[in-house]
């Protein structure tokens, strides 16, 4: 779990978030004081009931067995002292039944479970996407029966977009949606990879689906969004059917379900063929969470391997008088762990600030500043999402190299940390697509002039400026050559990234000069700074091919 007097260091002294956060209506109260508290009693939970629960969720994981999932001993246990404290409800509105705070405050309560343990956080982790997404286009019937039991987890919820022959074309989805005098509609198809589809952890399931009405056009412009839950109001089952759980890589105390809808009885949200629409709040809510699991799940392994290299001994470090010498007195290891350090530190603080954007965005009484905060979150999400997560599962197994042999087998952990760090650069989205969605949906949809304004507003830097040029030569070499941004995309969201963390790292070092932060800033000068010039060049020479 991440060290709380980190955690607060970046939003007191780095961000100033308290100040943010009280410049808007809703969080006036809410002092600098009081979000501490709530983030130690957020630690404490996490320590005691949800760390504890890793190995057990990796080694026993779920249970299948006639169309029922059983979860991993203490799953469902954790998962009801989590709901009822209220952990679910940080940053929902009061009149939901929530507590009104700050995003950042659930931000940073999600990156502690996700370090702490990732297979069980994905039972709330769609929680807040599937709050968003009814609160602003639900019924009000549909809110007044579903928005207060997702709101405080009571219920959990799912997002059911993937067919076995769509995955991320959603284009392709086959699943049907027949409307019914009474206006409900009866929902047919069925979804695969389904984290949470059936389990035992709630009396309820709010599934959110992805279907197409009789008449609906073809491809994604056709789609509909209904509300389908496990348990119908009268409390009987509806025709949702769990056929499987997938044998996975990781996340085994998660499970992923094979789920079908046999006239399975459900709502529309929102207007019809306008379902992306309405899912695209959800998507988004969660891939801030998304890129949140990746600094969490670095500095679960980062923590590890710090741990570690502090009481092995091999061989005498070069500057030792005689050896054995502790393994973080060799600079090969000591580069691991600075490296990882500069990643989790400026990440941190770029998903802080993005969070402390989101709620900018929704409660300024100042238009330009929502405009601002706006931007900031569409262009800096999908960032953040590919990074992050990107940099979990590469930094999570350099330092698994920590261990050396010891890091390969179960004992230590560190193991299961690379296999479920993985799936996050695939799922709310794939790194390429979120590469994809940054350069050519965004930067090259308004020429480049979002991206441009956000850059300015960082301090000034020869890598700054150098992404601002390459921006302008893609904008204008794109009108000539339409495949040229899909071949560039991953290096040009990695150089947005690296100016991004760039920027952060300037703001730790203005605010401490203490060696915990002028350590993994050197490293970031050092060894991941340069990677910029690295992206930038590949960007170049493609466009002179």
């Amino acid at each position: 779990m991440a060290a709380l007097p980190d955690i607060a260091f970046i939003l007191n002294d780095v961000l100033q978030a308290p100040a943010q956060w009280q410049a808007l209506p809703p969080f006036a109260d809410t002092d600098a004081d009081l979000a501490l508290q709530v983030l130690e009693e957020a630690g404490k939970f996490v320590t005691s009931v949800v760390a504890p629960l890793q190995r057990v969720g990796d080694e026993v994981g779920c249970r299948f067995a006639a169309g029922r999932v059983t979860t991993a001993p203490g799953f469902k246990e954790a998962y009801q002292a989590f709901w009822q404290a209220g952990w679910p409800s940080l940053s929902c509105a009061v009149e939901d039944g929530g507590q009104g705070l700050p995003a950042v405050l659930e931000g940073v309560l999600f990156e502690m479970l996700a370090g702490a343990n990732h297979g069980w956080t994905m039972a709330p982790g769609l929680l807040h996407g599937a709050y968003a997404c009814l609160k602003h286009h639900g019924s009000q019937a549909l809110k007044d029966a579903y928005l207060e039991k997702i709101a405080t987890g009571e219920w959990l919820a799912t997002m059911c977009l993937t067919e076995a022959h769509a995955g991320s074309d959603l284009g392709l989805v086959r699943t049907k949606g027949t409307p019914q005098a009474d206006g409900s509609v009866l929902v047919n198809g069925s979804k695969i990879f389904i984290s949470g589809g059936e389990h035992d952890l709630t009396d309820n399931i709010v599934h959110l689906v992805l279907a197409r009405l009789p008449d609906a056009p073809p491809g994604p412009k056709g789609l509909s969004l209904f509300l389908v839950p496990k348990v119908l109001p009268d409390g009987s089952l509806n025709a949702v059917v769990c056929e499987r759980i997938e044998e996975k890589m990781g996340l085994h105390g998660s499970p992923t379900c094979v789920m079908r809808f046999d006239d399975a009885i459900g709502w529309q949200v929102g207007e019809a063929n306008k379902g992306l629409n309405a899912m695209f709040v959800m998507m988004n809510a969660a891939r801030l969470h998304v890129g949140l699991q990746g600094v969490g799940l670095l500095e679960a392994a980062w923590q590890k391997a710090n741990a570690y290299a502090q009481e092995r001994r091999q061989m005498r470090a070069p500057t030792a008088a005689s050896g054995p010498s502790l393994i973080n007195e060799h600079p090969a290891i000591r580069r691991i762990l600075a490296t990882q350090r500069a990643w989790i530190d400026g990440g941190r603080v770029l998903a802080y600030h993005t969070a402390l954007q989101l709620d900018v965005a929704a409660h300024s009484v100042d238009a330009t500043q929502r405009a601002a905060a706006q931007r900031w979150c569409a262009l800096v999400t999908p960032v953040l999402k590919a990074a992050m997560t990107d940099q979990a599962f590469a930094g999570a197994s350099a330092c698994l190299q920590v261990f050396g042999g010891h890091g390969y087998i179960r004992e230590w952990g560190i193991e299961q940390i690379v296999r479920d760090s993985r799936v996050a650069m695939i799922y709310e989205g794939t790194n390429e697509i979120q590469a994809i969605d940054l350069l050519v949906r965004k930067v090259l949809a308004d020429g480049g002039a979002g991206i441009t304004a956000l850059l300015a507003e960082l301090p000034a830097s020869a890598h700054r400026d150098a992404l601002v040029e390459a921006t302008a030569a893609l904008v204008s070499a794109t009108k000539n050559d339409p495949e040229l941004p899909y071949w560039v995309a991953d290096d040009y969201l990695r150089a947005v990234a690296l100016v991004l963390l760039e920027s952060a790292w300037s703001r730790i070092s203005a605010a401490s000069t203490d060696a915990r932060w002028t350590t993994p800033a050197h490293a970031f000068r050092t060894w991941v700074l340069p990677e910029c010039n690295m992206r930038l060049g590949i960007i170049r020479q493609r466009l002179k091919t």
